[in-house]
């Protein structure tokens, strides 16, 4: 099983990205998906995830500018990013679970992909 992250890049403060995360092995059509970010210097930290029901968790400091989504397959999870902010520059991670949760705990997510780079200069 293999999640594979894309879509990343450099882009100015005010831009859209977005993020894509794609499943092979395996669908999860019936698990919870999410985005993670780790910043320079920090640690991992929780954006948002999605439900097999497509009911969404978001982070704070998302504040509306980040879309999660899934296609209804199980195998495809998207982050659009707008407004993108510097504070947002992280490596980004896509995870599945293997059971309905969508919080925000990474422990409870049993498949991670590799990790996709945002940088966002002001």
């Amino acid at each position: 099983v293999q999640l594979q992250a894309s879509g990343g890049g450099l882009v100015r403060a005010g831009d859209s990205l977005r993020l894509i995360c794609a499943a092979s092995g395996r669908s999860f059509s019936r698990e919870g998906m999410a985005w993670f970010r780790q910043a320079p210097g920090k640690g991992r930290e929780f954006v948002a995830a999605i439900s097999l029901a497509n009911s969404t968790n978001y982070e704070d400091f998302v504040q509306g500018r980040f879309t999660i989504s899934r296609d209804s397959a199980g195998k495809t999870v998207y982050l659009q990013m707008n407004l993108l902010k510097p504070d947002d520059t992280a490596v980004y991670y896509c995870a599945a679970a293997d059971n309905y949760y969508y919080g925000g705990l990474e422990r409870k997510y049993a498949y991670w992909g590799q990790g996709t780079q945002v940088t966002v200069s002001s």
